[in-house]
């Protein structure tokens, strides 16, 4: 089985944007603003992405039911609360290649319509917390957030909100 989702994590500095773009992050942002976002479901369906809950759902499928009506606002909201027993799945992306998520989320954000993301990060990974607003500031500096990113009037922002904890 080929490893995907962390498939770089043991490449040195990889927390870094720098870094990151330098290894091919954030190409997939490129691709996705050149393409409509129905094209971008199609594709998504086409590679059998999965969601990583215990009913792994094809997420093609889940997005193409989204309803589109105009002119209502749509938030994204990856909820990295992490709270099923002996989960670490999210943990590990978002402490050790955190711009992949940002990357995921961007793309994922174009796709369904939506100018605003949220993550939620459960209240007990606290350090995680600064890692993640690092990386939302070094995308942000670099173009990757904000407003008319990579020139294609597509405007996107991410915030952090943190949980209480359990």
């Amino acid at each position: 089985m080929k490893k995907l989702l962390l498939n770089k994590i043991n490449i040195p500095g990889i927390k870094t944007f720098e870094v990151y773009r330098r290894e091919g992050g954030y190409n997939s942002v490129e691709k996705a603003l050149k393409m409509q976002p129905n094209d971008i479901v199609e594709e998504v369906k086409r590679s059998g992405l999965r969601g990583r809950g215990g009913a792994g759902f094809p997420t093609g499928l889940k997005w193409s039911f989204l309803a589109k009506p105009a002119g209502i606002a749509r938030y994204l909201v990856c909820n990295a609360d992490e709270s099923e027993p002996g989960t670490f799945k999210d943990r590990y992306l978002m402490e050790f290649i955190q711009h992949l998520l940002i990357e995921g989320m961007i793309v994922s954000a174009y796709t369904l319509g939506s100018n605003v993301s949220y993550i939620y990060i459960r209240g007990e990974y606290d350090w995680v917390t600064d890692i993640l607003q690092t990386a939302i500031d070094e995308a942000k500096q670099n173009g990757l957030l904000g407003k008319n990113i990579f020139r294609s009037g597509f405007d996107c922002e991410i915030y952090l909100h943190r949980g209480a904890g359990a």
